[in-house]
């Protein structure tokens, strides 16, 4: 079970409670599943019992109480538990299956893994001064809010500069709006559209424009040209780079990637894969804040923490076997981890409007 299938479970919980007349309270839009912070109880947490205790005219226990039966009936949570004022832990089944589950997701959805409908009530117009790093982000926050299923365009000030299309930036309208919109305003970037172009290339400088927060200065140096480890735009292309390597050199060998079988829990879904397959179930909740927040620069230091990971899984088990060692059932699932990575990887590369090679 992914924090996305959690979270649509603990709402259909709510439904379930509402329709059997257990609570009387307006079901909400969507549900939010977190990590449990260290220290705390379960794999996930949720408060959407202390949010119902108001309109249900019930103390948040009792709410969660109602809703605790619900959900620990579902298949793939283990086990619930009610915490402090009214929190629900959920702890899920076997790490594997869940760790499948997330696999076969990104498998299914490609690039489109982490995309979804829980904006789709929604519509904005997103509005920006004429400067390149406020055209780019509005941009990158526009595409966020479309793969949550938003509609909308962006519109700038004045006549867009023209160098804009080159980094990908289509402004649908200009001029002085009649009434108050969303507005895109980071700090400005300190240069045109066509110096960044010149200095750095079309990817280079959307990831330096959209890396840091808004309220930060980009960093927008010959740093990010340098093909090394140093740079972490380079780090992340080269790990999708090196994901797409894997599946080919597997196909030299004869084998194909494959999740480990239920039941079984190889080496893949040991310790040392723990953290990448952690960030990969996490990717889905990082774009919706990303869109909810209008911060694309969320996704870029995901991205970041997926290509670290990913290099610290591959170093640690080695998907494809090396010398006389033949194809086993781990190296198929290590495979499975690696490419799901790789997937990753692009799509969240594509959000930002930044290119991933097949070869670096």
């Amino acid at each position: 079970m992914t924090p996305a299938d959690l979270s649509r479970t603990v709402l259909h919980a709510v439904r379930r409670a509402v329709d059997e007349d257990a609570l009387r309270a307006p079901v909400p839009a969507r549900v939010r599943v977190e990590r449990t912070r260290p220290g705390g109880s379960g794999d996930y947490a949720c408060a959407v019992a202390l949010q119902l205790a108001g309109p249900a005219a019930l103390p948040a226990l009792e709410v969660a109480r109602i809703l605790r039966e619900r959900v620990a009936a579902e298949p793939g949570v283990g086990r619930v538990e009610i915490t402090g004022p009214g929190f629900l832990s959920f702890t899920l089944d076997a790490p594997a299956e869940s760790d499948r589950a997330v696999l076969a997701a990104v498998r299914e959805q490609g690039l489109a893994y982490g995309h979804g409908g829980a904006l789709g009530d929604e519509i904005h117009q997103l509005h920006h001064a004429r400067e390149v790093r406020a055209a780019v982000t509005a941009q990158a926050v526009f595409r966020l809010l479309v793969a949550q299923g938003a509609r909308g365009r962006t519109t700038c000030e004045q006549a867009p500069d023209p160098d804009w299309a080159r980094l990908g930036v289509t402004v649908n309208a200009y001029g002085t709006p009649p009434t108050p919109l969303t507005e895109i305003r980071p700090v400005p970037a300190g240069a045109t559209a066509g110096e960044l172009l010149e200095r750095l290339g079309p990817d280079a400088a959307r990831w330096g424009l959209l890396r840091a927060a808004g309220h930060d200065r980009a960093a927008l140096g010959p740093e990010l040209l340098v093909q090394g480890e140093a740079n972490p735009l380079f780090r992340v292309r080269y790990a999708h780079a090196r994901a797409r390597a894997l599946t080919r050199g597997a196909a030299a060998l004869g084998f194909t990637a494959e999740a480990a079988p239920y039941g079984e829990s190889p080496a893949p879904y040991d310790r040392a894969a723990r953290p990448l397959l952690d960030l990969l179930a996490d990717h889905p909740g990082v774009l919706l804040a990303g869109a909810r927040h209008r911060a694309p620069d969320r996704v870029a230091r995901q991205l970041e923490a997926v290509a670290h990971a990913f290099f610290d899984f591959h170093d640690s088990c080695p998907p494809l076997p090396a010398g006389d060692e033949k194809p086993s059932a781990a190296h198929r699932a290590r495979l499975a981890i690696a490419e799901a990575a790789g997937t990753v990887l692009a799509g969240g590369l594509s959000l930002l409007g930044i290119r991933a090679p097949e070869h670096l």
